[in-house]
């Protein structure tokens, strides 16, 4: 057992799954995850890169995941900001890398001290075009190692960025984790492309599949773009029926397998009268209300959301048809919160519980003085 930051736990959690390859830009407050990895990454015989921005660094991660290995970066919302043009790249081009988001106030530069959890849509739509992705939202320093080891499996499962979006409560705080023996942990490996077949390679495969990829400076030769293209990877920007294709294909390979991917975990809802939706820190401020509301024999329960993307409808689902109403807990003014009621629909009332000051953390006394107020009880 170590007693470690959630950074730290992150970038252990990343030599864990493999990563060996590191670049990226200091940030803060994803920086521990660069510092520890500028000497973890070479212990492991891989190779650490301090780039001149954000741009550069997520351009090495996407060249050193063709070339075979592993890659990884980690920054907050601005450097996203600058990151989203080559995530789009990499969602195009179906190459599998881990993107640590540590989220911090925003817009613009906004307050590099502060915690937020504003950057759930950005993750999902931050670049142009139609596309899928994957994101999941640790809530404590065993989960930052826990769910960056699962991301790269995701990433190389399905041959996709996968973003870990954290924040800097989480990323900040010290906890216990448990870092299993490495023949304990399962990893997914990746489908390498060792012969030719035809003069023309199919890179890129037909509808929800994954395609095994070659590695570059091995002698096969496979081409890559992100113009839309066939499935040798030789562009066709003018064949509409081409780019119908290449979206679904995208979509139909994570979205096939929504069940396998999302994760979610529910506590005190088996007689619930109403649910509390939230996600990373959050849920730490959810729980603990929760479990002093249970103290007053108030009938609430949580639902958390480990995979933000793709969301768990199904799940949200049947949690409508099994409570009176949901308050939607998230530390930014109401995200996540439009796709949980359009998930319910018209099932039940879904409420928005917003934190008092943004930059904060939402108190678990405010989410029990809700409670309070939507079961009609004083407390």
């Amino acid at each position: 057992m170590h007693f470690l930051k959630g950074n730290i736990a992150c970038a252990e959690g990343a030599i864990v799954a493999g990563c060996r390859f590191y670049a990226g830009y200091p940030i803060t407050p994803a920086s521990e995850i660069m510092a520890h990895m500028s000497r973890r990454v070479l212990e492991e015989d891989g190779a650490f890169i301090q780039t001149e921005d954000e741009i550069s660094a997520i351009a090495a991660v996407i060249g050193a995941s063709w070339g075979g290995v592993k890659a990884m970066t980690a920054t907050s919302g601005p450097g996203i900001s600058l990151m989203l043009e080559n995530i789009g790249l990499a969602v195009a081009t179906e190459t599998p890398c881990v993107i640590v988001n540590v989220q911090r106030g925003g817009p613009s530069t906004g307050s590099p001290s502060l915690h937020s959890q504003a950057d759930v849509l950005q993750a999902k739509y931050g670049s142009h075009g139609d596309y899928p992705i994957i994101a999941i939202a640790p809530s404590s320093p065993q989960e930052m190692f826990d769910h960056t080891v699962w991301a790269f499996n995701m990433a190389e499962k399905f041959r996709t960025p996968v973003f870990v979006l954290s924040d800097r409560l989480v990323s900040h705080m010290t906890e216990q984790v448990k870092i299993p023996s490495p023949e304990h942990v399962k990893l997914e490996n990746r489908k390498i492309l060792d012969s030719f077949q035809g003069k023309r390679q199919k890179v890129f495969l037909g509808k929800g599949s994954v395609a095994p990829m070659p590695v570059f400076g091995r002698g096969l030769k496979g081409n890559v773009t992100g113009s839309t293209h066939l499935e040798d990877g030789f562009r066709d920007v003018a064949s509409a029926s081409v780019l119908d294709a290449e979206i679904k294909r995208l979509h139909d390979k994570i979205l096939d397998h929504v069940d396998d991917i999302t994760i979610s975990d529910e506590e005190f809802l088996e007689d619930a009268e109403i649910a509390l939706f939230s996600y990373g820190s959050s849920y730490r401020a959810v729980i603990e209300g929760v479990a002093r509301g249970r103290k007053e024999c108030l009938k609430a329960g949580s639902f958390r959301a480990v995979t933000l993307w793709p969301l768990p409808e199904k799940k949200i689902r049947d949690l409508a048809s099994r409570v009176k109403k949901i308050i939607v807990c998230e530390n930014n003014l109401g995200q996540m919160y439009h796709f949980v009621k359009a998930a319910v629909g018209q099932r039940v009332e879904v409420q928005f519980l917003d934190p008092d000051v943004q930059g904060t953390l939402i108190n678990p006394e405010k989410v029990l003085a809700k409670i309070r107020e939507v079961l009609n009880t004083n407390g």
